[in-house]
């Protein structure tokens, strides 16, 4: 989350880079992000307590109150809204809030309901690149959606892997991910499919846009093939390493592509 707001703080301060508004935009974020986990980890604490992957988190774990996770979640939130309000612009403060209210009132409920929690999710998580170009900028153009873009499409294939890892532990938690709600695995490989395959054009439009030259241009077509390799490959077989092996990627690709 802090890499991919430093990104989009990269971008959207071409002409005016100040390392002081860097440094508050990039803590601004890292304390909403850290409060919207702590909140979500509050809200599903019952969720998982039933999941053996997160079972052993302080709350369910017994190690934190429920209600002192409760206060720090929302007190590190909203100092985190502070911070972007008052050292870099009130935009990037309220994309903050966006981000924040999305993730944990729209995502985070629908979990419960159906696969459609995925696509929603993935909005709230391709936020960061947002804030840090409007903390630098104080506006957002098609730059910025492009970075969005790039992250929002990135999500599925990662979601999706975790999910099937998992499929036993959400299924027993309630949660409707596609893995669980389709468990023949078809529907999920599409959909890995399709936005590994829309991923590629929107990492090349970087190049097209004047944002980045020939160097990025050929590694973001070797990392989106590379990756799209690992998607074909869970998609012909479904299973535990194939997924495991296309999480792998997918935490692998993000920062490489974001470095070049």
């Amino acid at each position: 989350i802090v890499i991919s707001t430093a990104v989009g703080y990269c971008f959207g301060a071409a002409h005016a880079f100040s390392l002081v508004t860097l440094f508050h935009a990039l803590l601004g974020t890292a304390f909403m992000a850290a409060g919207s986990a702590t909140l979500n980890q509050w809200y599903e604490r019952d969720t998982d307590s039933k999941m053996k992957r997160t079972r052993k988190r302080p709350i369910p774990a017994g190690t934190i109150e429920a209600r002192h996770a409760l206060y720090f979640g929302v007190a590190v939130s909203v100092l985190g809204a502070i911070e972007l309000w008052i050292f870099t612009n009130s935009l990037a403060a309220a994309l903050g809030v966006i981000t924040t209210v999305g993730y944990l009132f729209i995502y985070t409920p629908l979990k419960r309901i159906g696969p459609i929690c995925t696509t929603f999710g993935a909005i709230p998580g391709a936020m960061p690149p947002l804030i840090g170009f409007a903390a630098a900028s104080g506006h957002l153009s098609i730059e910025a959606w492009i970075l969005f873009g790039i992250l929002f499409l990135w999500q599925f294939p990662h979601f999706h892997a975790i999910a099937w890892m998992y499929r036993a532990d959400y299924e027993r938690a309630g949660i409707k991910m596609l893995a669980v709600v389709q468990p023949d695995g078809k529907a999920m490989s599409r959909q890995i499919l399709v936005t590994l395959v829309l991923l590629i054009p929107v990492t090349l439009a970087p190049t097209f846009l004047h944002m980045a030259g020939k160097v990025y241009f050929a590694a973001a077509l070797l990392l989106g093939m590379a990756f799209l390799y690992f998607g074909v490959q869970i998609c012909m077989e479904q299973t535990h390493l194939r997924a495991r092996r296309l999480l792998l990627a997918s935490v692998i690709y993000i920062p490489l592509l974001f470095a070049f």
